[in-house]
Parts: structure tokens; C-alpha cells; sequence
């Protein structure tokens, strides 16, 4: 269950000084109340919220990664790894970024290039290991559909601007509703 709201002022009990959490959610919290008051261990996690793109905004990046793609003469896979490459955001876990040796090959680079579940950035670290063979070190990339308005509007600018460097016109980049709407949720630029 998830809900979004405020903390408020904690109780703090001064004979033992521990404090007891108060948080104003938005939404109807009611049901979820009644399914928990009883439970003796409940496990909570707050953290800043962060509005996450819409499924608009998903449909026309993937809307214009095709005629891109199309237009250069590549997959939509490969349009896309290199999209998030550029504009992307790095997978931090730990407070560390996420790194990977893959071995130097042409296949190497086929397969992360054309990857729809994975999103590997290659770096210049390339280093021969104890069989004798190259290995590159790759970043992962966070895929879009992870990002938050602010991270998917520097995705879509970017292939906005992508595409106007391939040529393309502003009618072939979006309608002008697509860009009345773009303008106001996600502040792109058109």
C-alpha cells in the first residue's frame, strides 16, 4: 500500500522521549487502517515525493523513437539505448553506480545495443583480463519507465533535439496539442 501526504508534528512521549510517527495521507486510508491496526510489526519507508511520468508522455518518447529510428535507419531498440546514453539517468544502488565488464567484441556491442530489458553505457575503461581477452566497463542505465516528469522531460528534449538535428520539422515532431500538453506537464521545449 502506498499513500502520499504529509508528516505532522510527532508525539513525543516524555517519559521514555520516543516519538510516534503522525502522517496526513491524501487519499482514504480507512481500509488500509482496518487491515493493519492489529498487526504487531508493520514495516513503513517515507521518502520525498517525486511525480512519475505519465503514460502520455511514454507514448509520444515512443511515437518519435520510431520515426527517428526510421528515418536513420535503425531499430527502435537501438534509437532508444542511445537516447538514454545521452539523456539518460545512471542506476545508483548503495549509493554506488552500477558497473559491469563485458567482453570487447562486436557481439558485445550487438547485443547492448539492441537490448530492450537492459541499458548498459560503455565507458573508455578497457582492460585485458587473466584469459587474455579486452573487457569494457559498462554503466547500466535506469530504463524510462523508472524515470519521474523531471528525468522523462530531459529524455524527450533530447530526442526532440535529436530530431530536429536528423531534419526533422516541427509538424513531424508533434501536433500542436502534443506540444500544448508536453509544454505544460513537462516544461519541453518544442
Amino acid at each position: 500500500m502506498k499513500f502520499t501526504g504529509k508528516l505532522l508534528p510527532p508525539v513525543i512521549d516524555y517519559s521514555t522521549g520516543r516519538m510516534t510517527i503522525l502522517f496526513a495521507p491524501k487519499e482514504d486510508f480507512s481500509r488500509a487502517y482496518e487491515e493493519l491496526k492489529d498487526k504487531d510489526k508493520l514495516s513503513l519507508e517515507i521518502k520525498p515525493y517525486k511525480a512519475y511520468r505519465s503514460l502520455d508522455a511514454n507514448a509520444y518518447y515512443w511515437v518519435l523513437v520510431s520515426k527517428l529510428a526510421k528515418r536513420l535507419e535503425t531499430s527502435n531498440a537501438e534509437l532508444h539505448n542511445i537516447m538514454l546514453r545521452r539523456y539518460g539517468t545512471i542506476e545508483i544502488i548503495n549509493n554506488q553506480i552500477v558497473r559491469l565488464l563485458l567482453e570487447e567484441s562486436e557481439e558485445t556491442d550487438k547485443k547492448v545495443n539492441q537490448s530492450e530489458y537492459y541499458h548498459f553505457k560503455p565507458t573508455a575503461q578497457v582492460k585485458q583480463m587473466a584469459d587474455g581477452k579486452m573487457y569494457r566497463t559498462y554503466v547500466l542505465i535506469r530504463g524510462s519507465s523508472t524515470y519521474n516528469t523531471e528525468e522523462m522531460a530531459r529524455l524527450i528534449n533530447g530526442l526532440i533535439s535529436e530530431c530536429k538535428d536528423a531534419g526533422m520539422s516541427d509538424a513531424e515532431i508533434a501536433t500542436p496539442n502534443e506540444k500544448r500538453l508536453l509544454k505544460e506537464k513537462y516544461n519541453v521545449n518544442l
